[in-house]
């Protein structure tokens, strides 16, 4: 990637990288490197969801949606891992600068779309974690994948770190939940209050399983999608 950002009067536009008047600062140019890797990734699950739902005749994903970490949450997150602070520690310590998450109904879809990421051939895994099998010590649950997306600037092709984060529509509404209560306000969560998300992250487990269980019973002819790609 340095050889890419080192270019003098060069810029990422339209996909494209041209020649520019304006000075740009190198921070910017990274990111719209990562918003490239971003944008190629999400366009290729939108596009699998369309297939998916035909294909299984429900919306096996729900949404697909995608960010990019703000500087103040990337230098955070080098500061809270001790990480020197500047470019190449960054590229290659922080995996989820670019990050998409794909909502699914069950969770049995999760791990279907966890093996449709992974036979993808431009897409390499690098790191996987379930915290479905083993949940995190909060109570949340989500299948993450870290993956290295080929962006290609002219006749260059660089790699670039992607997380995917799968998870149920109950997953997400609690992890989502969750983060405004916890984070977001100045009020730090009781212990008592963080307890009971924990037991409603419990209880929503046991609803995806109850949900997937009635769904089964009422399709019994179901396919397998682990192997489309």
């Amino acid at each position: 990637m340095e050889s890419i950002l080192t270019r003098e009067n060069e810029i990422l536009k339209n996909n494209e990288l041209v020649k520019i008047e304006k000075e740009y600062d190198e921070f910017e140019i990274i990111m719209l490197i990562y918003q490239k890797a971003l944008n190629s990734i999400v366009e290729k699950f939108t596009n699998l969801k369309r297939i998916l739902n035909e294909y299984y005749n429900y919306e096996v994903i729900t949404n697909v949606t995608s960010r990019i970490k703000s500087p103040e949450s990337i230098a955070g997150k080098m500061k809270k891992k001790k990480i020197e602070i500047n470019y190449e520690n960054m590229i290659q310590n922080i995996n989820d600068i670019a990050g998409v998450r794909i909502v699914c109904n069950y969770k049995e879809d999760i791990y279907k779309i966890r093996n449709i990421i992974k036979n993808q051939k431009d897409i390499k895994v690098l790191k996987e974690k379930d915290y479905i099998k083993k949940t995190k010590k909060s109570g949340y649950s989500a299948y993450h994948i870290i993956i290295e997306v080929p962006v290609k600037i002219k006749e260059e092709t660089i790699h670039i770190k992607v997380e995917i984060q799968i998870r149920t529509a109950l997953m997400d509404f609690w992890a989502t939940t969750e983060h405004k209560v916890k984070y977001k306000p100045k009020k730090k969560l009781s212990n008592i209050n963080s307890f009971k998300l924990y037991i409603y992250a419990k209880i929503i487990n046991m609803i995806n399983d109850k949900m997937f269980k009635i769904y089964i019973k009422q399709n019994t002819n179901t396919k397998d999608i682990s192997n489309l790609a």
